[in-house]
Protein backbone atom coordinates (compact mmCIF):
# COMPACT_ATOMS: atom_id res chain seq x y z
CA UNK A 1 0.00 0.00 0.00
CA UNK A 2 1.40 3.38 -0.96
CA UNK A 3 0.75 5.79 1.91
CA UNK A 4 2.85 8.87 2.54
CA UNK A 5 3.00 11.63 5.12
CA UNK A 6 3.48 15.24 4.07
CA UNK A 7 4.89 17.67 6.65
CA UNK A 8 4.38 14.90 9.23
CA UNK A 9 0.66 14.64 8.41
CA UNK A 10 -0.42 11.06 7.77
CA UNK A 11 -3.58 9.79 6.10
CA UNK A 12 -6.30 8.44 8.42
CA UNK A 13 -7.55 5.16 7.00
CA UNK A 14 -10.09 2.85 8.65
CA UNK A 15 -9.07 -0.80 8.87
CA UNK A 16 -11.61 -2.14 6.35
CA UNK A 17 -10.71 0.30 3.55
CA UNK A 18 -9.44 -1.25 0.34
CA UNK A 19 -6.56 0.57 -1.34
CA UNK A 20 -5.55 -1.19 -4.54
CA UNK A 21 -1.95 -1.78 -5.54
CA UNK A 22 -0.64 1.23 -7.41
CA UNK A 23 -3.04 3.63 -5.69
CA UNK A 24 -1.46 6.40 -3.59
CA UNK A 25 -2.72 8.26 -0.53
CA UNK A 26 -0.78 11.13 0.97
CA UNK A 27 -1.12 13.86 3.54
CA UNK A 28 -4.43 15.18 4.88
CA UNK A 29 -6.69 12.36 3.72
CA UNK A 30 -9.43 10.55 5.63
CA UNK A 31 -10.93 7.33 4.26
CA UNK A 32 -13.99 6.16 6.18
CA UNK A 33 -15.16 2.58 6.71
CA UNK A 34 -15.95 0.43 3.70
CA UNK A 35 -14.55 2.95 1.21
CA UNK A 36 -12.22 1.96 -1.60
CA UNK A 37 -9.52 3.49 -3.79
CA UNK A 38 -8.91 1.48 -6.93
CA UNK A 39 -5.89 0.77 -9.10
CA UNK A 40 -3.58 3.70 -9.92
CA UNK A 41 -5.79 6.33 -8.34
CA UNK A 42 -4.32 9.14 -6.24
CA UNK A 43 -5.57 11.18 -3.28
CA UNK A 44 -3.05 13.95 -2.67
CA UNK A 45 -3.88 15.93 0.46
CA UNK A 46 -1.01 18.40 0.42
CA UNK A 47 -3.12 21.58 0.72
CA UNK A 48 -6.48 20.88 2.35
CA UNK A 49 -8.29 17.85 3.76
CA UNK A 50 -9.62 15.16 1.43
CA UNK A 51 -12.42 13.26 3.16
CA UNK A 52 -14.02 10.14 1.71
CA UNK A 53 -17.27 8.89 3.26
CA UNK A 54 -18.46 5.40 4.12
CA UNK A 55 -18.81 2.94 1.24
CA UNK A 56 -17.58 5.51 -1.29
CA UNK A 57 -15.56 4.12 -4.17
CA UNK A 58 -13.01 5.94 -6.29
CA UNK A 59 -12.35 3.84 -9.35
CA UNK A 60 -9.19 3.21 -11.34
CA UNK A 61 -7.04 6.10 -12.61
CA UNK A 62 -8.92 8.84 -10.75
CA UNK A 63 -7.32 11.82 -9.02
CA UNK A 64 -8.40 13.78 -5.96
CA UNK A 65 -6.58 17.00 -5.06
CA UNK A 66 -7.18 20.36 -3.39
CA UNK A 67 -6.11 23.98 -3.47
CA UNK A 68 -5.76 26.23 -0.42
CA UNK A 69 -9.29 27.09 0.71
CA UNK A 70 -10.86 24.29 -1.34
CA UNK A 71 -11.05 20.95 0.53
CA UNK A 72 -12.35 17.85 -1.25
CA UNK A 73 -15.27 16.12 0.45
CA UNK A 74 -17.08 13.02 -0.79
CA UNK A 75 -20.14 11.91 1.17
CA UNK A 76 -21.38 8.41 1.86
CA UNK A 77 -22.03 5.89 -0.93
CA UNK A 78 -20.55 8.04 -3.71
CA UNK A 79 -19.39 6.23 -6.84
CA UNK A 80 -16.59 7.94 -8.75
CA UNK A 81 -16.10 6.32 -12.15
CA UNK A 82 -12.80 5.53 -13.81
CA UNK A 83 -10.43 8.34 -14.79
CA UNK A 84 -12.12 11.25 -13.00
CA UNK A 85 -10.49 14.41 -11.68
CA UNK A 86 -11.98 15.82 -8.47
CA UNK A 87 -10.44 19.10 -7.39
CA UNK A 88 -11.47 20.97 -4.25
CA UNK A 89 -15.19 20.20 -4.47
CA UNK A 90 -18.08 18.96 -2.30
CA UNK A 91 -19.99 15.87 -3.42
CA UNK A 92 -22.88 15.01 -1.13
CA UNK A 93 -24.15 11.51 -0.24
CA UNK A 94 -25.41 9.05 -2.84
CA UNK A 95 -23.99 10.64 -6.00
CA UNK A 96 -22.62 8.95 -9.10
CA UNK A 97 -19.79 10.64 -10.98
CA UNK A 98 -19.48 9.25 -14.52
CA UNK A 99 -16.21 8.09 -16.05
CA UNK A 100 -13.84 10.78 -17.23
CA UNK A 101 -15.63 13.64 -15.47
CA UNK A 102 -13.76 16.70 -14.23
CA UNK A 103 -15.08 18.64 -11.24
CA UNK A 104 -13.26 21.86 -10.39
CA UNK A 105 -12.67 23.92 -7.23
CA UNK A 106 -15.70 25.15 -5.35
CA UNK A 107 -18.25 22.94 -7.09
CA UNK A 108 -21.06 21.56 -4.94
CA UNK A 109 -23.00 18.52 -6.06
CA UNK A 110 -26.27 17.89 -4.26
CA UNK A 111 -27.33 14.54 -2.83
CA UNK A 112 -28.56 11.91 -5.27
CA UNK A 113 -27.14 13.56 -8.37
CA UNK A 114 -25.66 11.85 -11.40
CA UNK A 115 -22.84 13.47 -13.34
CA UNK A 116 -22.74 12.00 -16.86
CA UNK A 117 -19.53 10.52 -18.27
CA UNK A 118 -17.08 13.08 -19.61
CA UNK A 119 -18.81 16.06 -18.00
CA UNK A 120 -16.80 19.12 -16.99
CA UNK A 121 -18.08 21.16 -14.05
CA UNK A 122 -16.54 24.61 -14.07
CA UNK A 123 -15.22 26.30 -10.96
CA UNK A 124 -17.93 27.13 -8.42
CA UNK A 125 -20.83 25.34 -10.13
CA UNK A 126 -23.64 24.36 -7.76
CA UNK A 127 -25.77 21.35 -8.69
CA UNK A 128 -29.13 20.88 -6.92
CA UNK A 129 -29.97 17.52 -5.34
CA UNK A 130 -31.29 14.74 -7.58
CA UNK A 131 -30.01 16.27 -10.82
CA UNK A 132 -28.75 14.66 -14.01
CA UNK A 133 -25.82 16.74 -15.26
CA UNK A 134 -24.07 16.30 -18.62
CA UNK A 135 -21.80 18.13 -21.01
CA UNK A 136 -18.79 20.36 -21.22
CA UNK A 137 -19.47 22.77 -19.69
CA UNK A 138 -21.91 20.69 -17.67
CA UNK A 139 -25.59 21.61 -17.42
CA UNK A 140 -28.53 20.16 -15.50
CA UNK A 141 -30.61 18.22 -18.02
CA UNK A 142 -33.31 16.88 -15.70
CA UNK A 143 -34.15 16.17 -12.09
CA UNK A 144 -35.19 12.96 -10.34
CA UNK A 145 -37.18 12.07 -7.29
CA UNK A 146 -35.53 10.11 -4.51
CA UNK A 147 -36.30 6.74 -6.12
CA UNK A 148 -33.06 7.22 -8.11
CA UNK A 149 -31.24 6.44 -4.86
CA UNK A 150 -31.97 2.73 -5.37
CA UNK A 151 -29.78 2.64 -8.50
CA UNK A 152 -27.07 4.91 -7.14
CA UNK A 153 -26.80 2.93 -3.91
CA UNK A 154 -26.66 -0.33 -5.87
CA UNK A 155 -23.53 0.91 -7.63
CA UNK A 156 -21.89 1.84 -4.32
CA UNK A 157 -22.95 -1.48 -2.78
CA UNK A 158 -21.45 -3.52 -5.62
CA UNK A 159 -18.11 -1.76 -5.16
CA UNK A 160 -18.25 -2.13 -1.36
CA UNK A 161 -18.77 -5.88 -1.79
CA UNK A 162 -15.99 -6.08 -4.36
CA UNK A 163 -13.63 -4.15 -2.08
CA UNK A 164 -14.36 -6.54 0.80
CA UNK A 165 -13.63 -9.46 -1.51
CA UNK A 166 -10.36 -7.92 -2.71
CA UNK A 167 -9.27 -7.28 0.89
CA UNK A 168 -9.56 -11.02 1.54
CA UNK A 169 -8.60 -12.58 -1.78
CA UNK A 170 -6.33 -10.33 -3.86
CA UNK A 171 -2.86 -11.85 -4.09
CA UNK A 172 0.23 -10.69 -5.90
CA UNK A 173 1.62 -13.48 -8.11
Amino acid sequence: MNQFSINHVKPEIKSDVFIAPGAMVMGKVSLDKGSSLWFNSVLRGDNELISVGEETNIQDLSMGHTDPGFPLSLGKRVTVGHNCILHGCLIEDDCLIGMGSIIMNGCQIGRGSIIGAGSVLLEGQVIPPFSLVVGSPAKVKKTYDDTILINIRRSASVYAERAAQYLKELERI
